[in-house]
């Protein structure tokens, strides 16, 4: 991307699309010139400009809610940008997740994929803090062994679910086997990024 090539506005801005780069959920929308897309390459956080302060400003600033720069993106007409972020606490002043939490039409299932990222976030924080009475921690604290034979038990499950004609039960088992072998990645100090890479260079045509 060239920031020669970005076609700002009047005001010399254009609009940032901030979206989480684990699981594509668009957590704002606001606005930077040049010299903020310029700091934001630089610095590798997200800087922005505030068009009531009429200033440069950095995301997480006083918050320490610090988005980190994963790519930048400009589309087809050059008239907006993407920013893809791993963002480190709420991005939205209320305290929300992502700016975009007031829903107009009836809410509807999650995708797939921002699904999967909650969980895991959830798994990373009861390892680190091992609440009591957390199965994470109690599964961790029984070792790896314990954990894979879970795999073994709920792949089982998934077999026989598939077997009979309820779907329900087969989508809740094969859950399940989901959330164990996340843990298995996270007892093995992997990530869901180590996943999506084998498979996008799989799927690659």
């Amino acid at each position: 991307m060239n920031l020669d090539d970005v076609k700002f506005d009047e005001r010399g801005l254009v609009p940032v699309i901030i979206q989480d780069a684990a699981s594509g959920e668009v957590l704002t929308l606001a606005w930077a010139n040049r010299e903020a897309l310029e700091k934001t390459l630089e610095t590798g956080q997200t800087h922005l400009y505030s068009r009531s302060r009429q200033k440069l400003w950095k995301k997480g600033e006083t918050s320490g809610n610090v988005q980190d720069l994963v790519e930048m993106r400009l589309d087809c007409d050059a008239d907006a940008v993407l920013y893809r972020v791993i963002p480190h606490g709420p991005a939205c002043h209320t305290g929300a997740r992502s700016c975009f939490h007031n829903p107009i039409t009836p809410e509807t299932t999650p995708p797939l994929g921002w699904v999967l990222e909650q969980v895991w976030r959830t798994i990373q924080d009861r390892l680190e803090k091992m609440p009591e009475g957390s199965y994470v921690a109690r599964m961790h604290a029984a070792g790896l062994d314990r954990v894979l034979k879970k795999i073994g038990e709920e792949a089982g499950e998934v077999i026989i679910a598939a077997k009979n004609p309820d779907e329900g039960e087969l989508a809740w088992e094969a859950s399940d086997l989901l959330f164990h072998l996340m843990l298995v990645l996270a007892e093995r100090g992997m990530n869901l990024g180590d996943l999506a890479r084998v498979l996008n260079e799989r799927h690659q045509p």
